[in-house]
């Protein structure tokens, strides 16, 4: 398969080693600090860490960090999180002070980025081991006797649709044979949760679309289109996204916001993992989201911007900048309709569950720029997971809802939906969908039909048998070039009711009108109420 210019066995390997560690709560427990399993990057932590009210504070927090690194025999350096050079940090206020990063957004701290090494000679403390973020994290908790809510891990979130769940599995790659069952599924098959996941009956397959595409209205004379901001990975080719509908490339003063490395998961799409042909697991999903877009507000125009890669994974960080560069274009053009870019309506089908979810235990900066969007009229929807478990994920459960322990509080702002899945009747929740309190609405999420780069992979049609110079086969299972799919997934449930909310705002954006917040949240109940009601 097409591979992106020069790439090589090291570059799939190295893809390949699982990113993150599995949190393991019965390590260094401390009292008060109730944890629970997450995945994360054992060798650093993010800490809030500009503005000069809190500097004091994030000098001090440094401090127990260092100490408690220094007992594990580990060292520490900091600097900006978005930074490549390190600060060093043996002096830890001063050199804190200097690397501070600018504001993610008006309100919101930086990050600063605390990296664990082990030093190349054992000295005091405990034989020197590869670094574990949680460990020092806990300690620190300790020696300083607090939380330490500045402070906290560096998770990995992830881009999954079905069966890929970084909440027990840090590599989402996990199939180490080829791709071995030449018959077509017989019988009744598994059932659950796993039912999804067959060919047939919900997994990603190919499927032929019979019918116009979607049809898009004149520009308009006065105001503008809607814009949905889909942070994901990416956008690949396909008729129904062309460059005037979708944005890919998007740039903040001259700077690509998110990923922009030739291991594009919309472009290749078997880069990691085995000689074996099998599309990596979440190649094309970007592409797919658009087209649901595409096909709920067909006046709509969508900013594409890659935030993973073929495996699903994405560092934190990387998702807060990408996040805080996509608000930054919506503010600039608050101030002048010139600058910047017009952003309705935001997507986000990815998340991850934290260790410490309750009031007073987890970093806000999350929130804090959720919070930042939506002061700016910017709708956030969020896919709740895919999971069949009712523990709240981020950046889904990060609104009031009922019984909510996060400690966040009602808001008159544009609003956050956070959305599990439907199956295809309408009538009931699918079983692979997270659900609860915190899950606002559910939306159609499985079986859906929509777009997909013109893959293709190595797995073979079960049966071929031609005939007079015609190839005749059965399906062929990866053979993607048809241009659309079925898939299932949360992940699809949000676009569904992202693209639904710009619509809805597309008749006042058309006028030239600016809904106001009041308007937004009046849309947005207007859209959710529209939504099939599964019988309870």
């Amino acid at each position: 398969m097409e591979q992106p210019p020069g790439w090589t066995w090291q570059d799939r390997a190295e893809g390949s080693i699982p990113r993150g560690s599995a949190l393991d709560p019965s390590v260094d427990p401390v009292d008060g600090v109730r944890a629970y399993p997450t995945a994360y990057l054992p060798d650093r932590l993010l800490l809030i860490g500009s503005g000069d009210r809190r500097r004091r504070a994030v000098d001090s927090d440094l401090e127990f960090i260092a100490q408690a690194a220094e007992s594990f025999g580990w060292q520490i350096s900091v600097g900006p999180a978005d930074a490549t050079a390190q600060i060093v940090a043996g002096r830890a206020a001063r050199d804190a002070a200097q690397g501070a990063p600018r504001e993610l957004a008006p309100g919101v701290p930086g990050l600063l980025r605390v990296l664990l090494t082990t030093p190349d000679v054992a000295g005091r403390g405990e034989s020197p081991a590869p670094p574990d973020s949680w460990r020092v994290l806990q300690r620190a908790r300790r020696i300083s006797q607090s939380s330490m809510p500045r402070a906290g891990l560096e998770h990995v979130l992830s881009v999954d649709p079905v069966g890929l769940n970084p909440f027990t599995q840090t590599n989402p790659f996990t199939q180490t044979n080829p791709f071995t069952q030449t018959n077509p599924l017989r019988g009744a098959g598994p059932v659950g949760t796993d039912d999804y996941l067959q060919p047939g009956r919900g997994a990603r397959q190919p499927v032929a679309w019979i019918g116009a595409a979607p049809i898009r209205g004149a520009e308009p004379k006065r105001g503008r289109r809607p814009v949905v901001a889909v942070l994901d990975t990416g956008c690949g080719e396909h008729p129904w996204l062309p460059h005037d509908i979708v944005t890919r490339g998007v740039e903040l003063d001259g700077a690509p916001i998110g990923l922009t490395g030739h291991d594009d998961p919309e472009i290749y799409p078997d880069l990691y993992g085995q000689l074996d042909g099998e599309i990596d697991a979440v190649a094309g999903h970007g592409t797919f989201i658009a087209g649901l877009i595409r096909q709920t507000a067909p006046d709509a125009d969508i900013l594409a911007i890659r935030v993973a890669g073929s495996l699903g994974v994405v560092d934190e960080s990387v998702f807060l900048r990408a996040l805080a560069d996509v608000i930054e274009l919506k503010r600039r053009n608050v101030r002048d309709p010139k600058a910047g870019r017009p952003i309705d309506v935001i997507s986000l089908s990815l998340g991850y569950y934290h260790e410490t979810p309750v009031d007073g235990q987890f970093s806000l900066t999350l929130y804090g720029l959720l919070r930042s969007a939506r002061e700016l009229g910017i709708v956030v929807v969020c896919s709740a997971g895919n999971d069949a478990i009712d523990r709240p994920s981020f950046p889904a459960s990060l609104w009031a809802w009922d019984g909510a322990d996060n400690g966040i509080l009602p808001d008159d702002l544009a609003p956050l939906v956070s959305v599990g899945a439907l199956n295809p009747s309408g009538r009931s929740v699918a079983l692979f969908s997270n659900v609860g309190p915190w899950v606002r609405v559910y939306a159609p999420g499985t079986l859906v039909v929509s777009t997909t780069p013109p893959f293709t992979g190595g797995a073979q049609a079960g049966t071929r048998s031609d005939f007079d110079d015609l190839p005749r086969e059965t399906v062929d299972p990866d053979d993607y070039r048809g241009g659309f799919s079925v898939w299932s997934g949360t992940s699809f449930a949000a676009p569904f009711v992202a693209g639904r909310i710009a619509a809805a705002l597309g008749p006042e954006l058309a006028k030239g009108g600016t809904p106001t917040r009041k308007a937004l949240r009046r849309a947005v109940d207007e859209v959710l109420a529209g939504l099939p009601n599964p019988v309870r």
